[in-house]
């Protein structure tokens, strides 16, 4: 019998906890590479297409090779290349070029895609299952400027000028707790040709992709709750929002300023689920 989080023929709402310690999680090229927020809150943003672009980077990882599980937006290709591979490959069909594209490249699958760029017309647009939204943090952050210096110089006449170091800078938030909230549609999963061996991929990337996506300036990042709502119809039994605020955050010490995830109290109502809703807990680090 196939999990319930595993199974494509129901909708899934989630809920993405995950923190950051001394690290900038999305700067904003925009505004110096500063930590992204919200200008009236303070509260922390990521956006839904760094978190996506975790998950393609990570499930790449996972899946090796299997010609099944390509990544259609990836560094270094371009995507009229790809999508014209595919109409060669089933000339005048682009429906069939679309199906095609679907079965090689999970983040089309999963995401969806704008394919109607290119010679011909392209391949249409598919409406991918999967979304996202941005991660707000729990708390207004405090990003910090961090200034810096290197032994060595960019170019060989400064060093013929006699000097010594470089200055530089470097953005972090001292800490935030960050929550996103993710979204899948059965029907449009049918149409995309999403399977439960899909379902297994995206979940086990979301639960690692932070321990695979490590640079110096992101400091630790990590997972600290993955809860998914499964419903017991392709449709659902109930709005996303009914299932997702059953999980709150608070606060443990509203005088401290938190600096670790066991700051903050979880609390998850499961009394009185909807009829037919099961919620899978993947990952919970409290206690």
């Amino acid at each position: 019998m196939t999990a319930a989080h595993l199974d494509p023929t129901r909708r899934h709402d989630a809920v993405l906890l995950f923190d950051v310690s001394d690290g900038n999680p999305n700067g904003d090229p925009d505004a110096g590479n500063q930590p992204r927020t919200d200008d009236e809150s303070g509260q922390g943003l990521v956006t839904d297409v760094a978190i996506k672009r975790k998950i393609r980077d990570t499930v790449s990882l996972l899946q090796g090779d299997d010609p099944r599980y390509g990544i259609f937006v990836e560094a270094g290709h371009a995507l009229n290349t790809r999508i014209e591979a595919a109409l060669k490959a089933n000339p005048g069909k682009a429906d069939e070029a679309q199906r095609w594209m679907c079965e090689h490249y999970f983040d089309i699958r999963m995401f969806g895609a704008v394919l109607s760029t290119g010679k011909g017309g392209g391949a249409g647009q598919v409406r991918g299952p999967l979304q996202l939204t941005f991660a707000r943090s729990i708390d207004p952050i405090l990003p910090t400027d961090h200034t810096i210096t290197r032994v060595t110089q960019t170019r060989q006449e400064d060093i013929d000028k006699g000097e010594r170091t470089e200055i530089g800078s470097k953005w972090t938030v001292p800490y935030g707790l960050y929550r996103a909230h993710v979204f899948y549609s059965a029907p449009r999963a049918k149409k995309t040709g999403v399977t439960s061996d899909d379902l297994a991929a995206l979940w086990q990337a979301i639960t690692v992709m932070f321990d695979h996506d490590r640079a110096a300036t992101r400091g630790e990042m990590k997972l600290c709750g993955l809860y998914v709502f499964s419903h017991p119809d392709p449709f659902g039994v109930a709005p996303s929002a009914a299932l997702t605020q059953r999980i709150t955050l608070d606060r443990a010490n509203p005088a401290k300023a938190p600096r670790a995830h066991t700051d903050y109290t979880r609390e998850i109502d499961e009394s009185e689920l909807p009829d037919g809703v099961e919620l899978t807990k993947l990952v919970d680090l409290w206690p």
